[in-house]
């Protein structure tokens, strides 16, 4: 059986807060370790029927790309349910959620 390795390195501060974020895959096509300033890892536990989620974010993430952030999560879990599912109704709720989030975001820039 082929295997995959995907791979977080999280650098904390004295408080335990996260300064810097890598991730690496085994599959990549780069190969390399990448840094990024936010991941929202979601893991569906089938026994316990619930999400086990880790969320992290570095103190330097400026607000506007968290939000940003957040709502291409909701955007990206949309297309994966009309994919998986072909649920349209619910990938539609959650495109017109992340739209609105969106507007909120904008608005909040004038």
């Amino acid at each position: 059986m082929r295997q995959a390795e995907i791979r977080l390195l999280v650098e904390l501060d004295q408080d335990n807060i996260p300064e810097k974020i890598f991730w690496s895959a085994s599959d990549s096509p780069t190969g390399g370790i990448e840094e990024a300033k936010a991941v929202h890892l979601s893991i569906w536990d089938h026994r316990r029927k619930e999400t086990m989620r880790i969320d992290l974010w570095t103190k330097d993430l400026p607000v506007d790309e968290m939000k940003q952030s957040v709502v291409d999560t909701i955007m990206s879990m949309a297309a994966t349910i009309r994919l998986a599912t072909d649920d349209q109704l619910m990938a539609q709720y959650m495109e017109e959620l992340g739209n609105k989030l969106l507007m909120h975001i904008n608005h909040m820039h004038k």
